[in-house]
Formats: C-alpha cells, structure tokens, sequence
C-alpha cells in the first residue's frame, strides 16, 4: 500500500522519479533506460510481465510531455511489447495510460503507460471469487527473462 500512498506525497517521492535516480535498476525492477524515458516492471503486476514505461520528468499528463520524450515514450512501449512477445509469447496486450486519479491512475501525478501482456484464459477464478490473482513466477525470475529479451530485441 505504500507504493500506491506514495503518489499522494511530492515529487521528491514520486517512484517514477526517485527510482531511476537510485542507480539499482535491478533491484527496482528498471528494465531499459533510454534519454527521456524508461521501462520498469510493476512491483504489483495486473499479470506476469506487466511493464510500465515512463518519461523521467515528473509530468501527470502526455500532453505536457515533449515532443522527444513523447516519442520515447512510444518507441519504448513498441520495444516492450517486442521483449515481451519474445520472452513470453503472449496472446495479446493490454496498453494505456491512467490520467488522472479519477481514470484509475493510482500514481496521477508522473504520467506513465501499462503494457500488459494477456493470454488467453489469464483470469480465472481466483481472481474472480476472491480478488486474488496467481502470478506462475516470481517477478525476478521475469525480470531477468525481459532483460534478455530485450538485448535480442533492439
């Protein structure tokens, strides 16, 4: 709850912009850095791979974004959905954007993108009866399988 709560503070806080400034890309799950943007996998995934992509500047909205770091944004939404098609193979994807807390964004303050990889079948009943969703491994062991597939992909 506190990566979620952690929205509500100030930019100094913001994930979005204190993580890549950490240089522990590994540890906080930073799987390619590019000049305005970055991707990096959700701490708390809709389903396996779930990847966020998000410029650097601390921005709530695409419209305030540049032009280069729009497209970025974009060009590293396009590389996640090829790392991912390659590492996993799924069946389709699932990419938006929240803005605004109203839409569902639960970090409204620094704009990002969800790419979600989906199968098939991927919601079950755990997920439906109890909320639950069953993740079939653990978000490092997807970790390192992205970062390989990246370096295929490029």
């Amino acid at each position: 709850m506190s990566y979620i709560e952690s929205s509500k503070q100030d930019k100094e806080e913001c994930i979005f912009c204190v993580k890549p400034r950490e240089n522990r890309d590994e540890e906080n799950l930073i799987l390619k850095r590019g000049r305005y943007a970055f991707i990096v996998m959700n701490l708390y995934p809709y389903n396996t791979g779930h990847v966020m992509v998000s410029p650097y500047r601390h921005v709530p909205s695409l419209v305030e974004l540049t032009d280069e770091e729009g497209m970025e944004v974009m060009k590293l939404v396009a590389l996640s959905i090829k790392a991912l098609q390659h590492a996993m193979n799924p069946h389709g994807f699932n990419v938006g954007a929240n803005i605004g807390r109203i839409a569902g964004a639960g970090i409204a303050e620094h704009v990002h993108i969800h790419v979600v990889p989906r199968w098939a079948g991927d919601t079950n009943f755990m997920t439906v009866v109890s909320g639950t969703k069953v993740m079939p491994e653990l978000i490092t062991d997807t970790y390192k399988k992205l970062v390989n597939s990246l370096s295929k992909v490029e």
